[in-house]
C-alpha cells in the first residue's frame, strides 16, 4: 500500500521506495550510525550498504495512512546503542513526517553489526 493524501486540487500517492530512501538518508545522518545494513538470508552475512543503496536496509509498510519503518543499521563501536536508537527514532520520525505529511506510527531498529571507525 502507498501513502495517500487528498488535497483540494488532487490526490498525492507516495511510493514505499521513496519513503524508504528518505528514511535511510535521515538515518545515516544520525550520530553513531555507520550505515544501513543488508542481510543475506541464505548465509546470514551482514554487509554495509553504500549510500546509493540506502533503501535496501529499510522496510516501510503503510496501514491506514500510518507508516511503520524497520531500520537495519550498523553502529559505531563505543557508542550507547540506546542513545543512538533514541536519536535515530526522533530524527527519522520528524523528517519523514515533515516530508510526507503522514504520521509515523512505529520505527523498529535492528542493530545488525558494529564497526570500529578510525
Amino acid at each position: 500500500m502507498k501513502g495517500h493524501m487528498n488535497t483540494q486540487i488532487g490526490e498525492i500517492m507516495i511510493d514505499n521506495d521513496v519513503l524508504a530512501k528518505y528514511a535511510g538518508a535521515s538515518a545515516i545522518e544520525c550520530f553513531g550510525v555507520v550505515g544501513m545494513a543488508s542481510i543475506n538470508m541464505k548465509d546470514g552475512i551482514v554487509k554495509l550498504l553504500r549510500k546509493d543503496n540506502l533503501s535496501h536496509g529499510v522496510n516501510v509498510s503503510i496501514e491506514d495512512n500510518k507508516i511503520t519503518i524497520d531500520l537495519h543499521i550498523i553502529v559505531s563501536y563505543g557508542v550507547s546503542i540506546s542513545a543512538v536508537a533514541d536519536n535515530l527514532i526522533s530524527n527519522v520520525k520528524y523528517n519523514v513526517e515533515e516530508f510526507t505529511g503522514l504520521e509515523v506510527k512505529k520505527i523498529n531498529i535492528f542493530v545488525e553489526g558494529v564497526r570500529v571507525i578510525d
